[in-house]
């Protein structure tokens, strides 16, 4: 766990043994590392340089720890001030960046990423670096990153309040395990939803880049893919993604595990904030009559007119028709 810090494997190893010891020499470090002699030398005089081990006061072959609070609270402070370093470094960087990007033409608009260890390092950035939402459109077969990375990757997008949503194609449905991993995605709050064909793959991260992994039909591998930046490319593949996001049904688990298909429907709580709200009711007036707070009923509203994909209350009267919401 100190690799954050620093350190390596053998060093952390050899520090612990340290730190819950009075003090120790070369072979006993050794020993209950399970070391070699030389090997545990050359990790001590490292540990020395970074200030993590001192020579005992009784003899100079025997070493003792520094305390980790001063000791390693020095590394992180140290490594805290290179992040906020970089946090400015990047920021001047990403103004640099679009400086370019306005400068660009139409060929500079799409990169193209070539083989498949680029295209899963770039769909990794991606994911990582997400900060709004994630949207996808999602064909069988030909996956970009193996799935426990793309588990790994998910969940700490959705912990930093990243929103996931994801459309699949019915016949991923015929993949062995899919139905884990569909229930393993639900219960960390991706919203997936399904329609009988994809047109394509899609990978679009906050609303302003994308990545479109392209299929090899011969070999039916992805082998290439093309990295869309702000254009009017972009654009339609998102207004492609809002189309069939708004009519394709939901994914819900059932109590027994199972998953099924559900149709755009409402939590109960809101039909009834969105009932009271067309019946011309203020959002005070609808949290007094439901028991809620104020910024409960405007943080829900805000969430419905989000999923309608609308910008006004006024819209979202008519989407909700629409939609069969109420």
């Amino acid at each position: 766990m100190l690799d954050a810090l620093g350190l390596d494997n053998l060093e952390e190893t050899v520090y612990r043994q340290l730190v819950a010891a009075p003090s120790a020499n070369l072979e006993e470090l050794a020993e209950a590392a399970e070391l070699d002699t030389y090997a545990v030398s050359a990790v001590l005089s490292a540990l020395e340089g970074k200030g993590l081990v001192a020579r005992a006061s009784a003899g100079q072959d025997r070493y003792v720890a520094s305390p980790p609070a001063v000791a390693l609270g020095a590394l992180l402070v140290q490594r805290q001030d290179e992040l906020r370093r970089a946090q400015v470094e990047m920021t001047e960087l990403a103004g640099l960046y679009r400086g370019s990007v306005a400068r660009r033409d139409v060929a500079d608009v799409v990169d193209v990423v070539h083989g498949t260890e680029a295209i899963a390092q770039r769909f990794a950035q991606l994911q990582y670096s997400a900060k709004k939402c994630i949207q996808a459109l999602q064909k069988p077969q030909a996956a970009v990153v193996t799935r426990e990375d793309a588990d790994e990757a998910e969940r700490a997008a959705i912990e930093r309040g990243v929103r996931h949503d994801i459309v699949l194609e019915r016949s991923v449905f015929d993949t062995p395990g899919i139905y884990e991993t569909i229930d393993s995605g639900l219960e960390i709050g991706i919203e997936l939803r399904v329609v009988p064909t994809v047109p394509l793959r899609a990978f679009i991260v906050d609303r302003e880049i994308a990545l479109i992994p392209l299929m090899n039909g011969e070999h039916n591998t992805v082998q290439d893919a093309l990295l869309l930046h702000p254009s009017g490319l972009l654009d339609a593949i998102i207004a492609l993604f809002d189309l069939i996001w708004t009519s394709a049904p939901k994914l819900v688990a059932t109590p027994e595990g199972t998953v099924e298909t559900a149709a755009d429907r409402l939590e109960p709580l809101d039909t009834k904030v969105l009932s009271l709200l067309l019946a011309g009711l203020t959002d005070a007036s609808i949290g007094a009559q439901l028991g809620l707070s104020l910024r409960t009923v405007q943080r829900r509203v805000r969430q419905m007119m989000d999923r309608a994909r609308v910008d006004t209350r006024l819209q979202l009267g008519y989407e909700a028709g629409r939609r069969g919401w109420l």
